[in-house]
């Protein structure tokens, strides 16, 4: 017989980490700062631009990815104007400066 009471029964709680998805990352962190002196003297090989686009790539591991909050308001003359309220660097600004470093590089 189907559910039909759109409850949940049974299961994982909403929110909780997968077990696997929890081991996983405690082995990746522990790969990482057991081989971290040769991750660090590798990435010192690269050019400048390969060298922030690894960094830049690592750190989506590390630091939690921010959604950027957008403020639009109108002006009595019709004008939009848009106002950022996220702090970090959103995915659009990453884009940006690794096309400016792959210009200038």
């Amino acid at each position: 017989m189907a559910n039909t009471t759109k409850q949940k029964f049974g299961g994982q709680t909403k929110g909780t980490t997968n077990k696997t998805t929890a081991e996983l990352r405690e082995k990746f962190s522990l790969l990482l700062e057991s081989n971290f002196d040769k991750l660090q003297k590798d990435i010192d090989l690269l050019e400048p631009k390969d060298r922030i686009k690894t960094i830049l790539e690592l750190a989506k591991f590390v630091v939690p990815t921010l959604r950027a909050v957008e403020l639009s308001t109108e002006d009595g003359n019709g004008f939009n104007t848009v106002i950022n309220l996220g702090s970090g660097i959103s995915p659009e600004e990453i884009r940006y400066i690794q096309a400016e470093l792959e210009a200038k590089y």
